[in-house]
């Protein structure tokens, strides 16, 4: 059973920074590739950032070098630095982790920008 455990989420000013956090557990290898997607009221859930064993990296159109994603594979953590953040980003973030080509979620944390 796979578990993913997310945690840093919480209010911040506009202009802020947040570092989020997801480790995973179980029935899973080091390498496998993770990332976070957010879900804003109303919208879409969309892809933040995801991060390949190797370190390889995607982005977010929106995320226009704000954002950082990096990971730990001996921890099998991703974890998600948030500089600059706007109300726009408001969300609730969603850790995944990629197994045999199917998505595993966590239970999301909630980003709230305002002042």
């Amino acid at each position: 059973q796979v578990q993913l455990v997310e945690s840093g989420g919480g209010l911040v000013q506009p202009g802020g920074s947040l570092r989020l956090s997801c480790a995973a557990s179980g029935s899973i290898f080091s390498g496998n590739p993770m990332g976070w997607y957010r879900q804003a009221p109303g919208k879409g859930r969309e892809l933040v950032a995801g991060i390949a064993s190797s370190g390889m990296t995607d982005y977010g159109d929106f995320v226009k070098g704000r954002f950082t994603i990096s990971r730990d594979n001996a921890k099998k953590t991703v974890y998600l630095q948030m500089n600059s953040l706007s109300p726009e980003d408001t969300a609730v973030y969603y850790c995944y982790i990629l197994i045999d080509f199917r998505n595993y979620w966590g239970k999301g944390t909630l980003v709230t920008v305002s002042s």
